[in-house]
């Protein structure tokens, strides 16, 4: 896949950087290239469900961000990606401490770019996500 921007690396941690919901987390992004992408966070207590293993809800977030960056790698320097579409697989409880999310892109359109990730708790499959993201144009001034 080529990337419409050369220096797509830069405009995404750049992104990354102003979400503050991944700041809240605490999550980092490990790897970034050409529709891919990988996120993690380090387990933490306040991060966790009744039962100790990480709330799903935060293994969403992530997997969510990860696809969004993998198609915002290959959309034009001045647009914004926004998700539209996703579907999560819960496959095992999110125990470890290290959750990786990794994406790439399927398809990647002028509007839309679908997207797979997968989520794992130490080196098990924890969750997997299918979504679809939207290239929104610059905002007129």
């Amino acid at each position: 896949m080529t990337p419409q921007d050369p220096n797509f690396e830069t405009r995404v941690r750049e992104s990354f950087a102003r979400q503050q919901v991944m700041s809240l987390i605490g999550a980092r992004m490990v790897n970034v290239g050409p529709g891919l992408c990988e996120i993690e966070i380090s387990a933490r207590q306040d991060l966790t469900q009744q039962d100790g293993f990480i709330h799903a809800g935060i293994v969403t977030t992530i997997l969510d961000s990860c696809c969004g960056y993998a198609a915002y790698t290959l959309m034009p320097a001045d647009s914004r990606v926004l998700s539209v579409e996703f579907k999560v697989n819960l496959l095992a409880p999110a125990k470890g401490e290290i959750i990786r999310a990794i994406a790439q892109v399927k398809r990647a359109g002028r509007t839309l770019t679908v997207c797979s990730a997968d989520a794992f708790a130490d080196e098990t499959l924890c969750a997997t996500m299918l979504a679809t993201m939207m290239c929104l144009e610059p905002t007129k001034k």
